[in-house]
């Protein structure tokens, strides 16, 4: 198992030497035997921020199950199964959290999930115990065609890592930064410390800045040169985008903010501070010579193989791009393959000293490359407009998004009024309401037959059948004879048989009752009717003739429940001022999007318009 991981390191060595991690890199360790979970190689990566890294190494699993048969692999985060929380919408409906551990593998560069049992769907227990590690892996190598996962789950999931390894080096950022020579210097060695550096400085804490309030020891500002760095664009936001002034006994000030060279400056000032609240924490450990880690016979293979898979891209040995290549390559080695399984992991600080201590610096030579630096990447894409983010939000549930004129000739107010019916016509639970997606499904169903016994149990219902509350109800209030009289002909009418049609005949009339109460008042009035005109002329009337005229008025005019409903919406949706509300939110999860509010009236006059 060691041999394989190190076989794999070295497989992926390409891909892996050229990656900046956010905070640990991609390891592979041997890890024996515990309980039921037989001995393995695994490996656990904190990646703070950035959660590009965490896709990566998705990929990654994904690739080193393609291109080695016999591994099966399985991966989880903090969230637990995030691979089923990213295909949640095409899910089936058994999985949950609760009975999905150890279901969920990659195995020959495809996904698939183990199923409860093999008796049909319908009757699968849903409490069934997971099963463990050497079960689903028997299964796996017996039936694993079976177990292949539906198409729109690994759809969804391999979109996420669609693009690699391309996406790579579109994740980077080259920008100019002013820095001392010795952070130039240590860069040039290993690359990847510029992730410590900014971490260390964006999770600063006020007592961290203590060695910043002075002329700095490790890196004085009096040595500083033009460089390119590299960062990942997650590295290199967090840097631009927070606020910080420097002390002014650091020795470190800042251009004015007009100045062409602003930025370069306040990067190179906060990524100083960085480096040095690094070594400030140092444990000042001696070097050791890059643990003498680069002359053994791992190193000899490892590099062997780095230029059988053409790592170096034909340069020229001892070339200045080759010597870039193999500082990539000896960072990797160091930090992913040479590490044994008990040591324990350096520091950023240590390893920055041990670097100083070891590298020289030509300040002169840097200053000649700064004369000719290549050009810094444009950084626009820290600017999102409104418009670009809606585009992403669509992107990411799979929904296109219409252009304005589109949107604005397409929408259906019918369709609005339908699409809150089938919302409300689904059946909730526990875990929440079902959206239904499509317009498509069939429309609500009415059983006339458990409705009458439903309401023949709650209104017809035999005295025996009283439930507790009832009964302290009867011994709390001391009825006068006459409520017994009517309390004992009620019950002789409840032994009566009452049919159907007379029940709903009578839940009409007390219905009709209601409305005609309501009609009189101020609620009554706020509904708008079929006959818009009629009910108008009709509740003038009835003012002028009195109040109790209104009850003995003819049919009352039905109330227009889809304009009601639409109306509401649109109030609604005009109070919410084009930011997200309820209205638009339930509306765009059903697939139905409202075009924006141009209108500046008021909106209960445009809702009655």
């Amino acid at each position: 198992l060691r041999r394989c991981a190190e076989t794999v390191l070295v497989r992926f060595a390409p891909l892996l030497a050229a990656y900046v991690w956010q905070r640990q890199p991609f390891r592979l360790r041997y890890v024996p035997r515990r309980g039921e979970t037989p001995a393995h190689i695994g490996g656990t990566t904190l990646f703070g921020d950035n959660v590009e890294d965490e896709w990566f190494i998705v990929y990654l699993v994904r690739e080193i199950t393609r291109e080695f048969p016999g591994l099966a692999a399985r991966i989880d985060d903090n969230d637990g199964e995030f691979l089923l929380i990213e295909a949640a919408d095409f899910l089936p409906k058994w999985l949950n959290p609760e009975n999905s551990e150890n279901r969920v593998f990659f195995y020959k560069g495809e996904l698939h999930i183990i199923p409860l049992s093999e008796t049909p769907e319908q009757d699968w227990d849903l409490s069934a115990p997971c099963p463990t590690i050497p079960e689903a892996l028997a299964l796996l190598s017996a039936r694993s065609e079976e177990f292949l996962a539906a198409e729109p789950i690994r759809a969804a999931v391999y979109k996420r890592i669609d693009g690699y390894p391309e996406k790579i080096q579109a994740s980077l950022h080259r920008a100019h930064c002013y820095l001392p020579a010795g952070i130039v210097a240590v860069l040039r060695q290993r690359p990847s410390l510029v992730a410590a550096g900014v971490q260390a400085f964006y999770l600063r804490e006020p007592g961290d800045l203590r060695p910043c309030r002075r002329p700095f020891r490790t890196f004085p500002a009096e040595q500083r040169v033009m460089a390119l760095v590299t960062f990942t664009r997650c590295l290199y936001a967090q840097l631009v985008q927070q606020k910080f002034v420097p002390d002014r006994r650091s020795g470190y000030t800042l251009p004015a903010p007009s100045d062409p060279q602003y930025r370069a400056y306040e990067l190179g000032m906060k990524l100083a501070h960085g480096f040095e609240i690094l070594c400030s924490k140092s444990s000042k450990v001696a070097p050791d010579a890059k643990r003498s880690v680069l002359s053994g016979p791992l190193w000899e293979r490892f590099l062997r193989s780095l230029k059988d898979k053409d790592y170096f891209k034909g340069e020229m040995e001892g070339s200045a791009k080759y010597l870039e290549l193999l500082h990539m390559a000896e960072d990797h080695f160091q930090q992913s393959v040479a590490v044994p399984e008990s040591s324990v992991e350096v520091s950023p600080g240590d390893e920055i000293l041990t670097l100083l201590q070891t590298t020289s610096i030509d300040l002169k030579e840097f200053e000649r490359e700064a004369a000719c630096l290549p050009p810094e990447d444009d950084d626009s894409w820290l600017d999102i407009t409104p418009n670009a983010l809606d585009q992403m939000l669509k992107e990411a549930r799979n929904e296109s998004l219409p252009s304005a004129n589109e949107e604005e000739q397409k929408y259906d107010l019918e369709t609005v009024a339908e699409s809150m019916k089938a919302f409300v016509s689904k059946v909730s639970t526990h875990e929440g309401a079902e959206m239904p997606w499509s317009c498509d499904e069939s429309h609500v169903t009415f059983d006339v037959d458990s409705f009458t016994k439903a309401l023949d149990r709650i209104l017809g219902a035999d005295s025996e059948e009283l439930d507790s509350d009832d009964l302290d109800e009867e011994e709390e209030f001391d009825f006068s004879d006459g409520d017994d009289e009517d309390l004992d002909a009620g019950n002789q009418r409840q032994d009566q048989k009452v049919s159907p049609d007379e029940l709903i005949g009578s839940l009409k009339s007390y219905m009709s009752e209601m409305d005609r109460e309501l009609a009189q008042t101020n609620v009554g009035k706020s509904f708008t009717t079929q006959k818009r005109v009629a009910s108008s002329v009709k509740a003038a009337t009835s003012e002028s003739a009195g109040p109790d005229s209104g009850a003995e008025d003819g049919e009352l005019a039905p109330v227009d429940v889809d304009m009601n409903l639409v109306a509401n919406l649109l109030e609604s949706y005009s109070a919410q001022a084009g930011l997200a509300g309820p209205t638009s939110n339930i509306l765009q999860s059903m697939g139905v999007y409202l075009p924006e509010n141009t209108d500046h009236t008021d909106p209960s006059s445009q809702a009655a318009q």
